[in-house]
């Protein structure tokens, strides 16, 4: 797949975000144009505030006149109209609401990296390991804040973060309101696919349970250990999506058998059962892992005559890292999958893999170093606008992400290897012809 010139510059956006999609997105919501002689119909203003993220150093006129030059060689703009004003396109903004960005994001975030077939065949370099674990395509869940502006609205909404100290007392907040996003992302390309976006009051787990029914089969989710609880973890595998997640080790976990590959299957129970029940539980599934191995294979994650509610079999794959620097020194680190069998994934693949979920630190920094600008607020001074533009944000960062990846198969090399930082100023200095020639 090749990359044309337009795509290195705005077309970034209409290449990936096609005019269908915003008029759509518009339409699901009643976000419609209310005057047919407007300066900025939906569509404009839908471009022109994923522009202002994509040019974060640039003022509202800058970016106006960038978007308004490209959008009239794309069809997207009337030759009759001129480039509005900045706080014409704040009104347009609150008009056209975060809902519909958000319906656009949700719209074309896909994961990017195809199928493990597809991708051995597009790229030489191997069968995109950086992709997949076999049939599995390597997915993260996690989270971060946003600074927001410092406005009445945007603090009774999102208030400020609090640090406490070891007494629980709060020891000093944060200097501007935050957001938080938690968000599902691609392992091997860094795109993000899902996301939800919440006061910093609202809990990673509670944003991530609204995002496990968007796993698919053929995904494995990676989450850090702040993620687990009893109730997460039937909620995801309930999905039929591999997981694999980190466990604090306090997490009680019984040696139910032992594995050929040193992982042992365990059981998950609810917290809310008492210790005799626990007892009869592994019991249980002592038996049962036993006449399973007897039979060479397990059938379900499901304990004969136990609620499936209250208990879960999973796998154990327990390891340090000798040569790791750091508080994390030494420190032993226990995964929960269920992958049950060594057959469908040994240990050491398994631990390989959940260290791919440092991908989405990457993401994360390209979309508040790079995109963003290292620490700086959002633009936007109402709390539905932060929610838009945050959306809009994460929507850039997808078309970037695409572009990279469309560029890396063209030249079949593993997409980490091409600069995130230099492919946006390619794409930012390919822009700026269009800020000369308004229509």
């Amino acid at each position: 797949m090749a990359v044309s010139p337009d795509q290195a510059s705005l077309g970034v956006l209409v290449s990936t975000v096609d005019r269908d999609v915003v008029d759509a997105a518009v339409a699901a919501h009643g976000a419609g144009a209310q005057r047919r002689d407007g300066k900025l119909p939906p569509h404009v203003t839908a471009y022109s505030t994923m522009a202002l993220c994509l040019f974060s150093n640039d003022d509202y006129e800058e970016v106006l006149q960038k978007v308004t030059g490209s959008l009239d060689g794309w069809g997207c703009w009337d030759a009759s109209w001129t480039p509005p004003s900045a706080s014409g396109l704040t009104q347009a903004r609150k008009r056209l609401g975060s809902a519909v960005m958000r319906e656009i994001f949700e719209s074309v975030a896909a994961p990017i990296a195809g199928d493990p077939g597809s991708m051995a065949r597009a790229l030489t370099v191997g069968p995109a390991q950086w992709a997949f674990l076999r049939e599995w395509r390597v997915m993260a869940i996690d989270g971060f804040e946003v600074d927001v502006p410092d406005t009445p609205a945007n603090l009774a909404e999102f208030d400020y973060s609090n640090a406490t100290n070891t007494s629980g007392d709060i020891s000093h907040r944060s200097g501007y309101p935050k957001a938080r996003v938690v968000a599902i992302s691609e392992c091997g390309t860094h795109a993000f696919v899902a996301a939800e976006v919440e006061a910093c009051s609202v809990g990673e787990r509670t944003m991530a349970r609204r995002l496990f029914a968007r796993l698919r089969p053929d995904e494995l989710l990676t989450a850090d250990r702040g993620f687990y609880s009893f109730e997460d973890w039937d909620q995801a595998d309930a999905t039929g999506a591999a997981l694999l997640w980190r466990a604090t080790t306090q997490l009680q976990l019984p040696i139910v058998h032992v594995l050929e590959d040193g992982s042992y299957l365990s059981v998950l129970v609810d917290p809310a059962r008492k210790p005799r029940a626990r007892e009869k539980i592994v019991a249980a599934a002592q038996a049962h892992t036993s006449q399973a191995a007897a039979r060479e294979g397990l059938e379900g994650h499901e304990i004969p005559g136990v609620d499936p509610e209250i208990a879960r079999l999973v796998r154990v794959i327990e390891y340090d890292v000798p040569d790791r620097e750091g508080n994390g020194h030494g420190e032993l680190i226990v995964l929960l999958t269920n992958i049950l069998g060594p057959e469908q994934a040994r240990s050491d693949e398994l631990a390989a893999t959940y260290h791919q979920r440092w991908e989405q630190e990457t993401a994360i920094d390209q979309l508040k170093t790079h995109l963003r600008g290292p620490g700086k607020v959002l633009r936007s001074r109402l709390p539905d606008l932060v929610r838009q533009e945050i959306w809009a944000w994460l929507t850039v960062h997808y078309a970037l992400t695409k572009l990279i990846v469309a560029a890396a198969a063209a030249i079949q090399i593993d997409p980490d290897r091409i600069s995130y930082s230099r492919a946006l100023r390619l794409v930012r200095r390919g822009a700026e012809g269009s800020a000369a020639f308004p229509p």
